[in-house]
Formats: C-alpha cells, sequence, structure tokens
C-alpha cells in the first residue's frame, strides 16, 4: 500500500482524522434528517382537514 506521505508508516495513514471530521459529518447530517422530518410532519399536519 503506497502512503503518499513520507512521513507516515502505512498505519498512521489508515487512522481516522484527529480533528473528528467523520463524527461532524454524522452529527449534521443526522441533524439535518432530524429537521426535515419534522418540516414534513409539520407540512402534513397543516394541510390535513379537521375532523367534524
Amino acid at each position: 500500500m503506497e502512503t503518499y506521505d513520507p512521513k507516515k508508516s502505512q498505519t498512521e495513514v489508515r487512522q481516522g482524522s484527529p480533528r473528528k471530521m467523520n463524527l461532524r459529518v454524522l452529527i449534521m447530517s443526522l441533524s439535518a434528517v432530524i429537521v426535515l422530518f419534522a418540516v414534513v410532519f409539520l407540512v402534513f399536519s397543516l394541510t390535513q382537514s379537521s375532523p367534524a
């Protein structure tokens, strides 16, 4: 496996980002999905006619 970085070993290249960028992306996308479902639910509930 070529490392493309002469100062790092093969094991160091495989490690995750020390800044936890993957966790940030996961949290932001999960938050976006939750907000999207909340908006869809709100629009759905507002467009329902009241039972009479």
